[in-house]
């Protein structure tokens, strides 16, 4: 492994769009990786600066949490000009369609896979309910969990919209994420990161204010 292994912030700014509506929103980009080569989880709306954070590094793969546009809109961009594949969950093709309806991504997520960088793994968690191919990635030597917009600090992630399901993304989040040891740190893909342990005693009000 060339240098530490590491995680990379990057907000971006854009909008979001779906049922009609667009809103202005910033978007976490992490990147993973050593000195030679990374990942990019979310490619959002900026391939410059995201190409930018990438430097000289081989980049590995563009890793969509869920295919929302503005979770995706630079993925394309990002790939064509490194070769990297595009890796989405097959659940989310309505929604990645949506922004790509000529590109495919390249390979499939599944629950499971293990994506591996710069001598780490990152295992594909399926957690559906913000979106039906939402995914999170765990890294346990990290002890890091990239979680989309499936679990913020202070709850779930939205669930008013298209293809989204409340009691599916707190399935999700119960079964899969807080299952996961507690000082693990997550990830955002908006906003401030928070821990399993901090989210985990909120469970029953998340459900009692979703009803």
């Amino acid at each position: 492994m060339a240098g530490d292994l590491r995680i990379e912030r990057l907000v971006t700014r854009g909008t979001f769009s779906l049922d009609g509506g667009t809103w202005d929103v910033e978007n976490n980009v992490w990147l993973v990786g050593d000195d030679d080569e990374v990942l990019v989880v979310d490619a959002a709306h900026d391939a410059g600066a995201i190409l930018a954070a990438v430097g000289d590094r081989r980049l590995t793969a563009v890793v969509c949490t869920h295919a929302h546009n503005d979770h995706v809109n630079a993925a394309d961009g990002v790939a064509d000009r490194t070769g990297a594949p595009i890796l989405l969950h097959p659940d989310d093709q309505v929604l990645w369609k949506m922004v790509h309806p000529h590109r495919r991504p390249d390979r499939a997520l599944a629950d499971g896979d293990l994506i591996e960088v710069a001598g780490t793994g990152l295992r594909v968690l399926h957690t559906p309910g913000h979106a039906p191919g939402a995914v999170c990635l765990y890294a346990p030597d990290l002890g890091a969990l990239f979680s989309g917009d499936t679990l913020f600090a202070g709850g779930p992630g939205a669930t008013g919209r298209s293809f989204s399901d409340f009691d599916t993304i707190i399935a999700s989040i119960s079964d899969r994420l807080l299952t996961l040891p507690g000082d693990t740190v997550v990830h955002t893909g908006h906003g401030e990161t928070t821990s399993i342990a901090a989210e985990a005693p909120h469970l029953q009000e998340w459900i009692a204010r979703g009803r």
